[in-house]
């Protein structure tokens, strides 16, 4: 195994994968810029490197200095964790002709799947439904708008490259498009340093289904059941459950087998998530593969018992899968909730929920600072119940005993979303938030009628 790895992010996913190489024996080398240099990952890890000032493009996102500083701690290998590099193929060929273990699929597999443009015309040749959208891509507003006129209003202009909901806008019109495409691609160029895009037919209103797979480099592939992450704010996640609530046993192992074969098309290895939206006539389409951990595998770990940062690490050492798809048992239900800071600033006290079924992925402690300049989650709350309905009252309880202070957060949102009945009677999609985060917002001050 790994002797030593350098984690290429921050925030909570670092600590994540810092508490799981302390469980496997592996040394952590932390990067980190001025900004975080009193970050909880930066305290625990068994060695912190500052690389740069706080902008990501001269810290996070610098490649030689990261490929550089992992070389000069001697590191074997490098986790991208999410965001950022860690679906950059260039990156991830400079890691492979260093002698660096890149923790994650190989440059070849990012280039077909990481690259979402790519990914549509590998799916296409191997038979697996997608939305329709352009042949390649669009290199100017006039070409996307050429593109909508062809397949029609409304469309969603996206970013061929990263992810987490960037580089992502509507348009419903032709007097919409020149904006949705400049800013999108604006959007991408500063989160990922890539500016390519393609335009979709958007689907409204969809079910967002998403499959965790995980697949070694013998070639077994599995998948560990899906989530529906379809509560989305501005394409911003902010709770996912597991499994999805929506979808009938025969759909669920439809989607799961068409997952497994879109891996199997591309040779694909290590942890990854293809995306589908359901319309509401039941009919699933490939929509894209992040060919990375996502922020919400925390809460298919709760129902599945499989620790997927573990998994990562032995795939990329070319260890094979422990288990086949008949050893994958979903047991009971789990839900995510994304803690997202409304306000930076300091932290004066932090006290997180625990108990029977309830896990808390966050770098917060009391005393820390919230950055303006990162990714507003600080924190993600996770619970598992027997049923759905014992899943939703935890989660509540949970949110209930989350206390952060000195800053704002969306806690108190996220707990009265928990008590909407579309959300208790799983009777949502993609348009939730739009059609009714006014009015929780309402609630919680006290003006609703």
């Amino acid at each position: 195994m790994f002797k030593r790895i350098l984690i290429a992010n921050r925030g909570e996913i670092a600590l994540r994968i810092i508490r799981c190489c302390r469980e496997m024996g592996i040394e952590t080398v932390i990067v980190y810029s001025t900004e975080d240099k009193d970050t909880l990952p930066v305290i625990v890890a068994t060695k912190a490197v500052c690389i740069g000032p706080a902008k990501a493009s001269e810290s996070y996102l610098n490649e030689d200095v990261l490929i550089e500083t992992a070389k000069l701690t001697k590191c074997d290998a490098i986790h991208p964790g999410y965001g950022f590099l860690s679906e950059n193929a260039e990156f991830v060929r400079k890691c492979e002709g260093n002698g660096l273990t890149f923790i994650g699929p190989s440059s070849d597999i990012i280039n077909k799947m990481g690259d979402k443009q790519n990914a549509r015309s590998l799916m296409i040749e191997n038979g697996i439904p997608v939305v329709p959208g352009s042949k390649g891509l669009v290199n100017t507003w006039q070409e996307a708008e050429a593109v909508a006129e062809e397949i029609g209003y409304p469309v969603l202009i996206k970013a061929s490259a990263g992810g987490g909901g960037k580089g992502m806008r509507k348009a419903f019109s032709k007097d919409e498009v020149k904006k949705a495409y400049e800013t999108a691609k604006a959007e991408t160029i500063a989160a990922f340093n890539n500016g390519d895009m393609y335009v979709e037919k958007l689907i409204v209103n969809p079910h967002h289904i998403e499959v965790q797979i995980l697949a070694d480099k013998h070639g077994n592939v599995v998948y560990l059941g899906e989530r529906d992450c379809s509560i989305q704010k501005n394409n911003q996640k902010l709770l996912e459950e597991a499994p999805a609530w929506v979808l009938d046993s025969e759909t669920r192992k439809k989607i799961g087998e068409t997952a497994i074969k879109a891996a199997k098309a591309c040779g694909y290895y290590n942890a990854g998530t293809v995306e589908f939206v359901l319309d509401q006539d039941g009919h699933f389409y490939f929509i894209e593969m992040n060919t990375r951990v996502q922020v919400e595998h925390p809460v298919t770990e709760m129902v599945t018992g499989v620790d997927i940062i573990k998994e990562q690490f032995r795939i990329a050492f070319g260890m094979k899968l422990g288990f086949t798809q008949e050893d994958i048992n979903i047991g009971g239900h789990g839900i995510e909730c994304r803690i997202n800071a409304l306000t930076p600033g300091k932290v004066n006290f932090v006290h997180f929920p625990a108990g029977y079924g309830v896990r808390v992925e966050s770098y917060l402690y009391s005393g820390c600072k919230v950055s303006p300049i990162y990714d507003s989650m600080v924190a993600k709350i996770i619970v598992k119940g027997s049923s759905r309905l014992e899943a939703i009252k935890r989660m509540r309880r949970a949110l209930e005993e989350l206390v952060i202070e000195g800053i704002k957060t969306n806690a108190e949102f996220m707990h009265m979303l928990t008590f909407h009945p579309q959300f208790i009677n799983g009777n949502y999609n993609t348009g939730f938030y739009q059609e009714n985060g006014q009015t929780i917002t309402e609630w919680l001050d006290g003006d609703a009628q």
